[in-house]
């Protein structure tokens, strides 16, 4: 299914095909703060629309994650990175689509604070 979503101001919008089963709740310190519910689909599944220059990347730690948020409204509505397997991959957070209600997926709890 393609979802369409974005930050809070509209200046970064973004669609995604992908299917969303399930949600991830990580408790890491930058996952915790922000209150993300992701859902992960291949980099090519995703098209950043609108917003390039508005967005900065934040990392920290192995610096691994790009942590992309809105330089207007501090929204981050994804992240970029790769995963173990070594595909190029998107965590969007499943609170920042349009018209989805977060409350109909299972929540799986994942501990990036101990990894």
């Amino acid at each position: 299914m393609i979802y369409n979503g974005g930050c809070h101001c509209g200046a970064v919008r973004f669609n995604v095909d992908m299917t969303i089963e399930k949600v991830m709740e990580c408790n890491c310190s930058i996952c915790s703060k922000r209150a993300h519910l992701l859902s992960f689909a291949p980099a090519s599944h995703f098209t950043l629309e609108k917003g390039e220059n508005a967005q900065t990347d934040y990392q920290f730690g192995k610096k691994t994650l790009h942590h992309m948020f809105c330089k207007t409204c501090g929204i981050g509505s994804y992240s970029t990175g790769t995963a173990p397997d070594g595909t190029k991959t998107v965590a969007v957070n499943v609170r920042c689509l349009d018209n989805v209600d977060v409350k109909h997926f299972e929540v799986i709890f994942y501990d990036g604070k101990s990894n």
